[in-house]
Formats: C-alpha cells, sequence, structure tokens
C-alpha cells in the first residue's frame, strides 16, 4: 500500500519539500535539474548514493550528483566499463574482458581467448550508447547469478559467489548481457557520450574524462614505469595463483594463507633487496630519496631499506624533510588564506641544499629541528652530522622526487625511490581495486589507532590530500630511479577487522555517510584475516600497531 512521504531537495539555492508517495522514483520529480551542461547520473538520498531509478519509501533528502563531481564520475565510469563488457560480449561471447590498472585516467584491459579488434569494439560501444539503451538494475536469487555468470563466462565473478552467499543478487543489465558492479551507475547510455578507447600494450585502454571537465578527454599521458611495475606484480599473481578477492578467499577458507603471507612478505623484501643492491652498484650515491602519496608506506619502506642497506655494509642515516620546514610565517598561504605546508616553498630549500653539499664534503653540519606547535624553526647543538664513506642519507618526503627539492646537489649523488600501493588483485572480472581505496583505508585504520580521528574525519580531509598528491606528487614519480610497490595482496582482508566498525560508525546524517557505505561495501568482497598473522616487520604493522620498528 502506498503511503505519504516528503521529499526535501535544494533547486536554484533553495530547499524545497515535495509531497508524494513511497514507491517514487529519484528521476521521477530530477529530470530537470543540470547545471552548466553537467549531466546529472545519481542522487544522494539521506546521505547515500543511489541510481536514478531508485525507489523513495520514506521521508527523506535528496541531493543531485552531476558528473563533475567524485562520486559522479565514479558513476560514469563504472556505467562506461558496463558498457564496454556488453559491447565485447556481443562482438564475441568466448571472448574473456579482464579489468587491471589505472593510467591516466583510463583503465588497462586484456582479452583471454579469442581477440576482439579494437575498432570494431569501440564502435559497437558507440553503437550502444548512441541508442541510449536502458541500464537495467535488478535483483536474482543467488542460484540465478551462479547460473548466470556462468554461461557469461564471467569466472571470477562466479567464483567469488561462494565466498558471498547473499540470497539475492544484485546485477545490471544492457540487453542480453549482465553483469555485476559495486555502486549506482548511470539512468542509460545515452549519457556515455566521452570515451576513447585505444591498444596499448598487450591489451587496451578504456579513457575516460577527468572529474572537473566531464566533457572532455585529457591527452594522455603514458606512465611506463608504474606500468611496468603494475604489470610484473601482475605476471607474479599469477604465478602464485592468487589474482583476485575469491582466490584470496580460497586460501583463507582453506587455511593456507599463513603461506600466503610468508611468500607475499617474501617477494616484497626481496624488492627492496634487489633496490638496496642498485644503489650500492652505482658507488657514487649519498643521499636516497624516497617520495610516495599518503599511507604507501614510506616510514617502514625507509627502515626496510636501511636494514637492506646495513646488511651490506653500508650504514644508513635518516633525515627528515619536517626539520627543514621555513616556519609558519614564512610558509606561502594556499587559495583559502591558510599556511600551505605542502608546497615545496614551505621547506628551506636553500638550507637543505647547503647541508647536503657541506656532508658530502666531509664537513659537520648542523640539522635544524622545527616546532610544530610555535611554528618555529631552531637548532640544538646536539642535532649535529657528519656523513663517513660508508654511510648513506636517507629522506623520505612528499617532495623527495622534485628536482628544485636538491637542485645543487649532483645527479650521480642520488638516488630516487617511487612507493605506490599497487595491488594486482581485482575484485572480479570486470571490477578492478582502487589503489587510492587501498591507500585510504590504511589511512583510516592508522589515523584511528594513533590519532584518535574517526573514519568521517579521514574521509573529509581525503580529497585535499589527493590534491596535495596531484600537485607535489604524482607528477615527478617518472624522475624516479626504482619504484617499488608496496601492497601486500592479503592486507585488506587484515584492515577490514579495524576499518569494518570504524565505517559503520559513520552516520547518516554526515556527509561522509555516502563514502563510508560505499568502502564498506567494497570489504565485504575480502574474508578477514587475524591481525596476528601479520609479521612484526611488515609494511601493515605502520597501520594496524605491533611493528617491530620504531617510528
Amino acid at each position: 500500500m502506498e503511503k505519504p512521504i516528503k521529499i526535501t531537495f535544494t533547486k536554484n539555492g533553495k530547499e524545497e519539500t515535495v509531497n508524494a508517495v513511497s514507491g517514487t522514483q529519484v528521476f521521477s520529480f530530477m529530470p530537470e535539474f543540470s547545471i552548466n551542461g553537467n549531466q546529472l547520473v545519481a542522487a544522494k538520498v539521506n546521505n547515500e548514493l543511489c541510481s536514478l531509478d531508485s525507489e523513495l519509501i520514506f521521508d527523506c533528502k535528496v541531493e543531485p550528483v552531476y558528473n563533475n563531481t567524485k562520486e559522479g564520475m565514479s558513476v560514469y565510469r563504472r556505467s562506461l566499463c558496463l558498457v564496454l563488457a556488453a559491447a565485447a560480449h556481443k562482438l564475441n561471447p568466448k571472448t574473456r574482458l579482464l579489468v587491471g590498472n589505472s593510467v591516466c585516467y583510463g583503465y588497462y584491459y586484456t582479452m583471454e581467448g579469442p581477440k576482439i579488434d579494437i575498432k570494431e569494439l569501440k564502435a559497437q560501444m558507440e553503437k550502444i550508447i548512441s541508442a541510449d539503451i536502458k541500464i537495467k538494475t535488478e535483483y536474482i536469487s543467488w542460484e540465478q547469478a551462479a547460473a548466470l555468470f556462468e554461461k557469461l563466462n564471467l569466472k571470477e565473478t562466479r567464483k567469488q559467489l561462494n565466498h558471498t552467499c547473499t540470497s539475492k543478487v544484485l546485477i545490471n543489465t544492457i540487453e542480453d548481457f549482465s553483469d555485476l558492479y559495486f555502486g549506482p551507475l548511470a539512468l542509460s547510455t545515452g549519457s556515455l557520450k566521452t570515451f576513447d578507447l585505444i591498444t596499448y600494450h598487450d591489451g587496451l585502454m578504456l579513457r575516460f574524462p577527468k572529474t572537473k571537465e566531464p566533457n572532455l578527454l585529457p591527452k594522455f599521458k603514458d606512465e611506463p614505469k608504474l606500468f611496468g611495475i603494475f604489470q610484473s606484480y601482475k605476471e607474479w599473481g599469477k604465478r602464485v595463483n592468487v589474482t583476485s578477492a575469491a582466490s584470496l578467499n580460497d586460501l583463507i577458507a582453506n587455511r593456507k594463507i599463513n603461506d600466503f603471507i610468508d611468500i607475499a612478505e617474501t617477494h616484497q623484501e626481496k624488492c627492496i633487496s634487489d633496490i638496496a643492491s642498485q644503489i650500492i652498484k652505482s658507488k657514487k650515491v649519498r643521499v636516497v630519496l624516497i617520495a610516495g602519496p599518503s599511507s604507501s608506506g614510506k616510514t617502514t619502506s625507509a627502515k626496510k631499506l636501511g636494514l637492506e642497506l646495513q646488511a651490506m655494509g653500508y650504514q644508513p642515516k635518516v633525515i627528515s624533510l619536517d626539520c627543514y620546514y621555513a616556519g609558519r610565517d614564512k610558509t606561502p598561504l594556499d587559495e583559502n588564506g591558510k599556511p600551505d605546508y605542502e608546497c615545496l616553498e614551505a621547506l628551506n630549500v636553500d638550507l637543505l641544499n647547503q647541508n647536503l653539499m657541506d656532508l658530502f664534503a666531509g664537513k659537520e653540519v648542523n640539522i635544524p629541528s622545527y616546532d610544530f606547535h610555535t611554528g618555529q624553526s631552531y637548532f640544538e647543538e646536539n642535532n649535529k652530522m657528519t656523513l663517513e664513506p660508508n654511510e648513506i642519507l636517507i629522506m623520505e618526503g612528499i617532495h623527495g622526487l622534485n628536482p628544485k627539492l636538491t637542485e645543487k646537489v649532483p645527479d650521480e649523488y642520488k638516488f630516487k625511490i617511487y612507493l605506490s600501493a599497487l595491488t594486482q588483485l581485482n575484485l572480479d572480472d570486470h571490477n578492478r581495486v582502487s589503489t587510492s581505496d587501498n591507500r585510504l583505508i590504511r589511512r583510516i585504520v592508522r589515523d584511528n589507532n594513533f590519532r584518535g580521528k574517526p573514519a568521517e574525519g579521514t574521509i573529509a580531509m581525503w580529497p585535499s590530500v589527493q590534491k596535495g598528491e596531484e600537485l607535489h606528487i604524482f607528477p615527478f614519480h617518472n624522475n624516479a630511479d626504482a619504484i617499488l610497490n608496496t601492497a601486500l595482496d592479503y592486507e585488506l582482508s587484515v584492515l577490514r577487522v579495524y576499518a569494518a566498525p570504524l565505517l559503520r560508525r559513520v552516520k547518516p546524517n554526515m556527509e561522509e555517510y555516502s563514502e563510508a557505505q560505499r568502502l564498506l561495501s567494497f570489504l565485504e568482497n575480502f574474508a578477514t584475516i587475524a591481525p596476528t598473522a601479520v609479521p612484526p616487520r611488515s609494511i601493515i604493522r605502520e597501520f594496524i600497531g605491533g611493528s617491530a620498528f620504531h617510528y
């Protein structure tokens, strides 16, 4: 029986309330919503992201979500991925399409089985989009889903059903092709006109717009070093037979996870050891510069690299870039008039370069200190340093790969390392594990464990963290002499133990609720692993605690 409900939304800067009945679909009263040509792709209902055909069943507040927002572009990308999968199925149902990593506003895919011509595949996508086909979303039974995914040759998607085992499964359908995506999709295919499909290495690249320019494709900028590391890691995953959440969950269910943890940790330590060998082989290196985005494991990686160098007969010394903050009164202001501590100009770069050159010349230097409470730089008598021939400096910080940080230091004295948590796991055939999500979950756990910050606090500040990374870190990763992948393929199963309870505390009346629910849904794909299984020197310990290292 229909019951009366009230729907509140903001239009033209004013809050309006309309009367409706339960079962009203979102798009029925929002089709005219558009701003400067930006498309309405979804909505937030009481702060939860929903598709436009969602039914409203109680009093609620509804907010439009456009394609020029982070959440809106996520809807756009997911929907475009479904169109690609449907087009491939249309051309050859025997071709298995597998999603890989992201590269410069695009997703890399490979094909197993019969190959499909990329031009034909793009033309088929354009045909589906121009037809403006409705994307159906519906629940089917577990048994129906299992049979459907077997029929469609979605092997990993079918296997993952063995670990979710819910009585109903939400599927998305374009004509005769169905798939499973974790999050709302566009109402129909006609809104997905901005894309490209190009040949890339042994596969193809599905390209999409930037969030800020949803109707334009950015110029493609290759990332060969990162892609090479990812491919190497992907091949390793195939060799150890762990390539998806389902294969990881199989190990957990069969009580074989401890062996895989040892293998994963040993593989990562070997990668660190190989980098240490590169450093020593050069013979002229005096300073190792480590940079990476938030929660990429810079601190633990620096410590583990230090141990490897010691094992090779060298003594590492650590200088923190934080020591070289110029002072609050000398820090540039950002667009909001607040001190911008993340910009390079916030550091006393001239003093840093002078100290480094003096150290390399055999002189004693007095390293500055910085008081974060007073915002002042100062010197202490007991903070002097020299550098012996068998000693190597290790410096980690967001500007480590920026040439301007150490522009007076000869290149042969420097070895630059970029860190990234590039997990090679997929959730299933067509759903990838985002590196950014991996790091955000790490950050949520660490912020709560060591700073007492609730999950909504970390989620709220994450966009500003990402903005800083895009400005100060990502543009310089190709300057690296080596790239270290700090992801461990079992870590999300451990982090879920800590993160899930924190995310469940984010209330529906908070702006961060939608993101918290998305992350919870994502983590539910991973069976849990007891934190006691994590080795004491693992990078994961930097986030969950109990590390053998002192931070």
